[in-house]
């Protein structure tokens, strides 16, 4: 009976780690995005996180008659591509993103965090 409970225990745990790496941890797409940079800041209440949104060109369709902007929200980590992005704000960036499953709090608030510099104009 113990070793039954101690197998099901170790197997329920073995999952529950699998699903939280695939939730947080899997890189689930990666890509790049291009656009002006509109603003970066850090923000936050217990975790100050580094945040941008990047205003891609073009127009989508919105209700008949309007006009709507592609914008990619993004999270960064590293202090250097922040510093990077906030010194140099209302210019065009190409930006390396990847992609997660889902956000964590002292990641940033999007699952889509930005981890290069690609080109800048």
């Amino acid at each position: 009976m113990k070793k039954t409970l101690w197998i099901s225990l170790g197997v329920v745990l073995i999952l529950i780690s699998v699903l939280v790496w695939y939730k947080y941890f899997f890189v689930f797409g990666e890509g790049v995005k291009s656009g002006y940079l509109n603003y970066a800041m850090k923000k936050g209440y217990v975790f100050k996180t580094y945040e941008g949104k990047l205003i891609q060109e073009g127009f989508g369709k919105g209700k008949t008659g309007t006009i709507t902007s592609y914008e990619f929200e993004f999270s960064v980590e590293d202090s250097e591509i922040f510093k990077q992005l906030e010194t140099n704000s209302g210019k065009t960036f190409d930006l390396h993103y990847k992609e997660y499953n889902g956000a964590l709090p002292w990641r940033g608030n999007t699952k889509f965090i930005v981890d290069k510099v690609v080109n800048m104009k």
